[in-house]
């Protein structure tokens, strides 16, 4: 069995009558990429959040690699890579500037152009972040949670925008950042996004974890009731149309 990285134990997060996490629990293991699902209010950003040491919990217990959220805090961020929904960067800084920037505030010596090339960046190093589509953007806020070799590697809706091929390349970064050993925790809108990443997800609404499994097991449930779709399913979407059309290749998106 693999080893348990992060343990969510009864955690609740209120903000005055509201209750924004209900007492969820769970485990991730080390090496897997752990979705979690729901609409927009379900919660998840707030937990992700309240791992990650950005937002004070109510109650309950979270230990991220040995460490206790509640007296190693400090530990815990030398440990994570964090890329939020939205991240703002000093847009008149290059990319290598601002890797250069971020090392710095790590105290951690960084091969600026080499993590460039693993975000397939490296033609943009003496652009300024106000220059590179939302593609590249996000790639090179994914770049930037590298910084410090974490354990661990937030991604808070990382796809959210792109469009297609963008996001299938963003797929087979976050795979990549698994592949080498990094253990990745996302949240995301898009189902077919959460079954081609996710080793296991957590589906959350309204606070509470409502199911947690393998996407395969979730839906061979589903299947198992009975569950038939209206429409008989193709064998490609116009997603993989668009995609055959324009171009498996990294581009300058």
């Amino acid at each position: 069995m693999s080893k348990t990285i992060i343990s969510v134990k009864n955690l609740c997060k209120n903000y005055g009558d509201f209750k924004a996490v209900k007492d969820i629990s769970f485990d991730v293991y080390e090496g897997e990429i752990f979705g979690l699902l729901g609409p927009n209010g379900a919660g998840k950003s707030t937990t992700l959040e309240i791992i990650e040491t950005l937002r004070k919990k109510t109650s309950g217990q979270v230990i991220v690699d040995g460490l206790d959220l509640d007296t190693q805090p400090d530990e815990i961020k030398k440990i994570i890579g964090v890329q939020l929904q939205t991240s703002g960067f000093y847009p008149n800084l290059t990319l290598l500037e601002l890797i250069q920037l971020f090392s710095g505030l790590y105290n951690k010596k960084v091969d600026a152009m080499e993590l460039l090339k693993k975000v397939n960046l490296q033609d943009k190093a003496k652009n300024k972040s106000k220059e590179l589509s939302g593609g590249q953007k996000q790639r090179f806020s994914i770049a930037t949670t590298l910084i410090n070799e974490p354990k661990i590697v937030f991604l808070d809706e990382p796809t959210t925008g792109l469009d297609p091929q963008a996001r299938r390349n963003l797929w087979d970064l976050i795979k990549e950042i698994r592949d080498n050993g990094a253990t990745v925790i996302l949240t995301t809108h898009y189902m077919d996004e959460a079954e081609q990443l996710c080793g296991r997800i957590a589906i959350m609404d309204e606070g509470k974890i409502i199911q947690l499994d393998s996407p395969d097991k979730m839906i061979d449930d589903l299947v198992a009731t009975g569950f038939e779709r209206p429409k008989q399913v193709k064998s490609a979407s116009l997603e993989d149309v668009f995609i055959h059309l324009t171009g498996r290749e990294m581009r300058d998106e």
